[in-house]
């Protein structure tokens, strides 16, 4: 993502998190799956991998997809949606492509439904 795109915001100071940085969430709904991760010791990792899905003819990236967490004792990568479910076919041509190029990655794509569904159960705020 790109810089002047991501949101600024408070970091808790995560006890399960495994990165060597303090993470830089793109949105509000980021933030909060983090912390649902750290309320339950899950170990997480925050954008810790791109996967180049397509090169030109030079070897030149022209397409990657950098998940938003991954999950190191399930061997899960993470991507958290918040878009319209018209905006995400994009997205899921990605995670396709993604599943073609490396076939043992895990990856496992949460929807806007669904993180509407974990905020209202664990009362989380996801207002920008």
């Amino acid at each position: 993502m790109l810089p002047w795109f991501e949101v600024t915001l408070e970091t808790p100071d995560f006890q399960a998190y495994r990165g060597q940085e303090p993470p830089r969430f793109a949105n509000k709904a980021e933030l909060e799956c983090a912390k649902v991760l750290d309320y339950y010791g899950v170990p997480w990792e925050y954008e810790p991998t791109t996967f180049v899905l397509e090169e030109d003819e030079d070897g030149r990236v022209v397409e990657a997809f950098k998940p938003d967490f991954y999950l190191p004792e399930q061997e899960l990568y993470v991507e958290v949606t918040v878009m319209k479910q018209s905006l995400v076919t994009r997205k899921n041509r990605k995670l396709r492509k993604l599943r073609e190029r490396y076939p043992e990655v895990r990856v496992k794509l949460f929807y806007k439904r669904d993180i509407e569904r974990l905020a209202e159960r664990y009362h989380l705020e996801l207002a920008s």
